[in-house]
């Protein structure tokens, strides 16, 4: 078995710890409350959510999943790129993640809001409604009832995992070695890793845009979070080889 690397363990250990804070610490709602990523315009949004939604988990699954891929590529990854440049991979995935999810809901929310504010609504009174976890009916007749639905959706929806981070990690380590095989738990095959990652990116990707029609997983998946920390590794990892390749070509 693979050694596991010093930050690989040390995030693995978090990320256990806060699963299990958020099923024995505040009747299982108190970690969401404080620690999951709320949308910026609800008033349950706090700073530190940017970071700490990185550590949370909604499940057993969700989190050992998340681990264990995080164990057998992040290892790997860390051994190569070292501690620092690593976590640096991992933490700027996470944001890269959550701020692709925030853009593509902003632009529906700030789309819906503005159609309600010319509809004669008061953009005060909007809030105050939806951060009471409701919504008008008259807001329906304003600009119909999917849009209210997708507007109350965008509002109140929290974001947490580890996913957007690992996923990032897998795709830089893709781009350093894609032609490394992997042996699949099922079906149980080989694969290249740069397979691999083009299947598992590219399929939340069709995913994000097939609303309601996923792939490979549920759909309150957060498809454009993988896609978001997958391009950030992604361009992080391919930043720092190429500079590396023009140090040395002219020294």
């Amino acid at each position: 078995m693979m050694r596991i690397s010093d930050t690989v363990k040390h995030l693995i250990i978090i990320n256990v710890l806060m699963f299990i804070g958020t099923l024995f610490v505040g009747k299982g709602v108190l970690f969401y409350d404080l620690f999951a990523m709320h949308f910026p315009a609800n008033e349950s949004f706090q700073p530190w959510q940017i970071i700490t939604h990185m550590f949370m988990h909604g499940s057993f699954e969700h989190l050992f999943f998340n681990m264990l891929l995080l164990y057998f590529f992040g290892t790997s990854l860390e051994l190569t790129i070292e501690k620092k440049k690593f976590l640096f991979v991992y933490i700027s995935a996470g944001l890269g993640a959550i701020l692709l999810t925030f853009l593509i809901d902003f632009f529906k929310y700030n789309m819906y809001i503005n159609s309600l504010i010319e509809s004669g609504f008061y953009k005060e009174e909007l809030l105050k409604t939806l951060n009471s976890g409701m919504y008008n009916t008259g807001w329906e007749r304003a600009i119909g009832v999917e849009k209210v639905k997708s507007l109350s959706r965008v509002f109140n929806t929290i974001s947490y995992g580890a996913s957007g981070a690992v996923t990032g990690v897998l795709a830089a380590f893709a781009f350093l070695y894609p032609n490394k095989e992997v042996f699949l738990i099922f079906p149980p095959i080989p694969i290249k890793i740069k397979y691999l990652a083009v299947g598992m990116i590219g399929s939340d990707f069709i995913s994000g845009l097939l609303t309601g029609t996923p792939l490979l997983a549920n759909s309150n998946v957060g498809y454009f979070a993988h896609v978001g920390g997958a391009l950030t590794g992604l361009l992080i990892i391919w930043y720092w080889k190429k500079n590396q390749f023009n140090r040395n070509r002219w020294n």
